[in-house]
């Protein structure tokens, strides 16, 4: 027994050091996009980020940032390879799941107390531990969980906790007969308690783990028995994610606001007479067990306890936020914010079980929990939630098709035939849930992972073994570096370890089972996903193909039996079930590797530092979320770049908690200039201002519309359907004085554009309200007096921008306003004055566009969108200055464009035929022709391709197509290249026929 439990150990640590060198080689130095920036930032200096926070992923990354020794370049790489070890750990301790399991298949010993020390042959030990390392392999190089590895979020470390406890879980079943066991049901519950610090998938796990007990404890399982067991399983997830994890900070709300508010003690105490009593209670607990000499109860509280412990990581989310850090979400300072942080009551909710479907009709409003704040020595009602009553023929069980919104419905009707005012069946109902929620955002990830990918492009399908070559795809797709073809070998070796595994080991087989289902389908009737996410969902699923894996490993053990007739020796026959087992991990590697491969990316960190030094010192800059921000608070916040900026973020701009946060200082950034009292934008108040015409008002003045909000003043007051008093605004028309003379002497006009200075600004709302976030950039512009520098990142949808365009001036990737008008301003153009010398100095000598020249570097479908973003603003300049007649900057700023962003590595886009004209200009009429046949042969073969695959998932992919034609034309007519422009409009018409 010693040699296999050596060689098991051995085999263990190599496979767990191929996974961390190939962690390690592919991870991605910098922070990636979507949550990365923040989690890094906030895991530096322990912030708060977004709720519910992952607050021991957070101290973990602050230990591992810790060996940057200063270096603060070093702090991404770092807290990245922490993922990079917890997958890797991940990898390990799956190997060791799959040997438990295999041993018990190979030694034919489905009852663990059988024999616990017998020592597998040489053949026996070769084929357990390939079936280990086979399994493990093909996790570890399977896309949605190398994808996790790679980069800095808490995805990678949650399936390590799964790991774990699945891991300990089986331990203890061999363990179970020892007066000791019990202590590894107990570190599992730390385990779990820990867990929630990371993300709460790895609870989808308890039911699995509760069989084990089950068929360990009980010599003759029953049906009545499986069915009590899954109950009770599901009641201990349910305590957890309802009792413990909000459970208990609401209770000890409750404690606070009634000692507080009726007993009349101080701030806080509420909460120390909970945690007395919540000891007093354990204490008693255990005292019980002692007296009654019950293990059980004892146990049972030693498991309470211990998860107790593991969750009091979160206690650094109040903590950290009582020091009002620079990046501190929903403010979560008392238990009062914290009870909402955690049940992450900013993202609404989604109904589940029971609910209205899209068309239903509110017939009330009623007022549901308050939310309280402090105020003197009080806690006072600030709102009340309001919760929308439907009738009950609105409602269905499990309600899927559930939301009003109009692009959700028009989505709907892709997947299922329903009607906009019409009651969806129940069969349509569950029509979506089959095809969408589990068939698409399900089975196409999990096809993903053991089948093939077609490519990145969102939504995009599975490569089947039937499937087109990669010559006549086109070349987003078939050249795509995540275009991955396994041949189905990891799916055809995990079914057949599925079907040996059921019909040799059936109670482990259902175990099993039963983690592949909770940690996927489960997932997808919880989550009740809407028909358009903002990206791919697959990280979401990585524990059901953890599951997965273990099939793939017995696998082997599967294709050995069947070789049994024909190779006779356990040697050999290992030895040729684990060659053949090996493709599956090897032919994933292979195929994956150039598309997870992240070691010289560094453009999600590049744009934000370009979008930063776009910038005038002292910025404000407004932006938009995830990808747009993140990494710009990483940039500032490890990094130091441009602290003078402050980052508005324009969706957190609709919160009291996020305005008062922008009145504070934070590093080299003076608050901002908001003028308005905080109870005037605290929640509830001011949330949106309606329009409501007046007649007699013909223009309003910004200061005094200000000014009257922050009176609350009865000019503006409107009474609701419900009595409620609102402020509104009476026209759509505004205009804000400018002091000319003072702004001459500020030096914020270019020489060219003081002839565009105006007197006054006006402009024209637009919109039906003004959202608070509106209110405060109205607020602030009516304020600021052009002392600090005010910009909208490039990336702003046009909404968000109240029509100010006029006033913009681009000086990078960012919109300035200014008082200057820009007399060529057309809205159906491009917005913004091109602020050309001072746009040359910033994205010819200060901006970094590290290895976008590279074509062996991978950039996936979001890292290109913001080189797009680049060409774009080359593409301004470049026709700026030939609009001045200077042919030698403009051919200057297109080499420097193609160049540092050449097709190679950065495939033509929509804006590439903007050079077009300018490239003829300057005498280069070869290069820009070859520009107008690529993209035309390109668009020519995607639209032929989207026209006959699905195209309807694929919209957005054939408008831009569509719109690259149009652009080709443009550009075709604008140098009287009349057959290249022909081609475009026949392919025009051809796939975007004229009404």
């Amino acid at each position: 027994m010693h040699r296999y439990k050596s060689l098991n150990n051995l085999i263990g640590w190599l496979v767990f050091a191929i996974a961390t060198l190939t962690y390690l080689i592919t991870l991605e130095p910098t922070a990636s996009y979507w949550d990365c920036g923040e989690f890094i930032a906030c895991s530096y200096k322990l912030l708060v980020p977004h709720p519910p926070g992952a607050p021991t992923f957070l101290l973990l990354g602050r230990i591992f940032s810790l060996f940057s020794f200063g270096d603060v370049t070093k702090v991404a790489v770092l807290v990245n390879a922490l993922s990079a070890l917890s997958s890797s750990f991940t990898v390990l301790f799956l190997f060791w799941t799959i040997t438990m399991l295999a041993k018990k298949l190979v030694l034919h010993r489905a009852v663990p107390n059988l024999e616990p020390n017998l020592e597998p042959t040489f053949g026996q030990t070769l084929l357990i531990l390939g079936a280990g390392a086979v399994g493990a392999l093909a996790f570890a190089f399977s896309d949605s969980f190398w994808f996790n590895a790679v980069e800095g979020e808490v995805y990678a470390m949650s399936s390590l906790c799964t790991a774990v406890v699945v891991w300990i879980m089986l331990k203890w079943e061999n363990r179970a007969h020892k007066a000791d066991s019990d202590k590894w049901l107990i570190l599992i519950a730390y385990i779990i308690g820990l867990s929630i610090g990371v993300h709460l998938l790895n609870l989808l796990a308890l039911p699995a783990l509760g069989f084990i007990y089950y068929y360990r404890r009980t010599a003759n399982p029953t049906l009545l028995g499986g069915i009590l067991t899954l109950v009770v399983s599901m009641i201990i997830v349910g305590s957890i994610l309802a009792g413990i994890i909000p459970g208990l900070p609401t209770i000890a709300g409750g404690f606070e606001v009634f000692f507080v508010n009726s007993v009349g003690l101080p701030f806080n105490w509420g909460v120390i007479i909970f945690v007395l009593l919540l000891l007093a209670i354990i204490y008693f607990g255990f005292r019980y067990s002692y007296r009654k000499g019950s293990q059980l109860v004892n146990t049972g509280m030693l498991v309470f306890v211990f998860i107790l412990i593991g969750y009091s990581s979160y206690l650094i989310v109040p903590i950290r936020s009582g020091f009002n850090p620079t990046i501190d979400e929903n403010k979560p300072d008392d238990v009062l914010s914290f009870v909402s942080y955690l049940k992450r009551e900013q993202y609404g909710d989604r109904p589940l079980l029971y609910g209205p479907q899209f068309n239903a009709q509110p017939v009330d409003q009623l007022e549901g929990a308050p939310r309280y704040v402090r105020e003197g020595d009080k806690y006072v009602i600030a709102e009340r939630r309001l919760e929308t009553i439907y009738r009950d023929e609105d409602k269905m069980l499990l309600p899927r098709l559930y939301s009003p919104q109009p692009d959700h419905i028009r989505y709907y009707q892709k997947w299922v035939d329903v009607q906009k005012d019409v009651k969806p069946t129940m069969g349509q109902n569950l029509s979506f849930l089959f095809r969408y929620q589990m068939g698409h955002m399900y089975w196409r990830y999990f096809l993903w992972n053991f089948v093939g990918r077609e490519s990145d492009v969102q939504q995009a399908g599975v490569v089947w073994l039937a499937s087109a070559s990669t010559s006549e795809l086109p070349v987003r797709i078939g050249g795509s570096k995540a275009h991955n073809n396994f041949l189905a070998i990891p799916l055809i070796l995990g079914l057949v370890g599925l079907f040996f595994h059921s019909q040799r080991d059936g109670r482990n087989a259902f175990i099993v089972g039963l983690l592949f289902l909770f940690t996927g389908l489960a997932i997808v009737l919880y989550l009740n996903q809407p028909p358009i996410e903002p990206r791919e969902r697959d990280y979401t699923f990585t524990g059901s193909t953890y599951a997965f894996a273990i099939w793939i490993g017995l696998g082997v053990i599967g294709l050995a039996e069947l070789l049994r007739s024909v190779l006779k020796a356990d040697t050999v026959r290992a030895g040729v079930a684990l060659a053949l087992g090996l493709l599956a991990p090897g032919i994933m590697a292979a195929q994956g590797w150039d598309d997870h491969d992240r070691s010289d990316r560094y453009s999600s960190v590049d744009s934000a530092k370009n979008l930063l030094n776009s910038l005038a010192p002292n910025a404000i800059l407004f932006t938009n979320g995830d990808n747009d921000t993140f990494p710009l608070w990483y940039a500032q916040e490890v990094e130091g770049v441009r602290t003078d900026v402050r980052v508005a973020v324009l969706s957190y701009l609709n919160t009291d908690w996020y305005i008062e946060q922008m009145r504070r200082r934070a590093y080299k950034s003076q608050p901002l200039p908001i003028s308005m009292k905080p109870q005037n934008y605290v929640q509830g108040t001011n949330d949106y201002l309606p329009f409501v015409e007046n007649p007699a008002v013909q223009q309003v003045n910004l200061k005094e519309f200000v000014q009257l909000v922050d009176e609350n003043s009865p000019l503006l007051q409107v009474q609701t359907q419900s009595g409620r008093s609102l402020l509104s605004f009476p026209t759509k028309k505004f205009f804000l004085p400018v002091d000319t003379a003072a702004v001459m002497r500020s030096g914020i006009i270019p020489a060219e554009r003081r002839k565009q200075l105006v007197p006054r600004m006006e402009w024209d709302m637009g919109g039906g309200a003004i959202e608070k976030k509106n209110l405060v950039i109205l607020d602030m512009l009516a304020s600021n007096n052009w002392q600090r520098p005010i910009y909208f990142s490039s990336t702003v949808v046009p909404s968000d921008m109240m029509n100010l365009q006029p006033y913009f001036q681009l000086e990078g990737m960012a919109y300035r306003i200014l008082p200057a008008r820009d007399p060529n301003y057309d809205p159906r153009g491009n917005e913004g004055y091109v602020a050309k010398d001072l746009m040359f100095e910033n994205m010819m000598k200060k901006f970094a566009f590290r290895n976008l020249n590279d074509p062996n570097v991978y950039y996936d479908e979001n890292s290109l969108r913001f080189p797009a973003n680049y060409r774009e603003k080359f593409a301004r300049l470049t026709e700026a200055y030939l609009a001045a007649g200077d042919k030698v900057k403009a051919k200057q700023v297109m080499d420097k464009a193609f160049t540092v962003m050449p097709d190679a590595s950065i495939p033509y886009d929509y804006y590439t035929p903007q050079f077009v004209g300018p490239l003829v200009a300057v005498g280069e009429r070869k290069k820009a022709t070859d520009i107008l046949d690529t993209m035309t042969n390109r668009a020519q073969q995607a639209l032929a391709y989207y026209s006959t695959t699905n195209g309807s998932l694929f919209e957005m992919e054939i408008q831009t197509n569509l719109l690259t034609l149009q652009s080709v034309y443009q550009a075709a007519e604008q140098i009287k290249d009349q057959a290249r422009a022909a081609k475009a409009v026949e392919l025009l018409n051809q796939y975007y026929p004229r009404q």
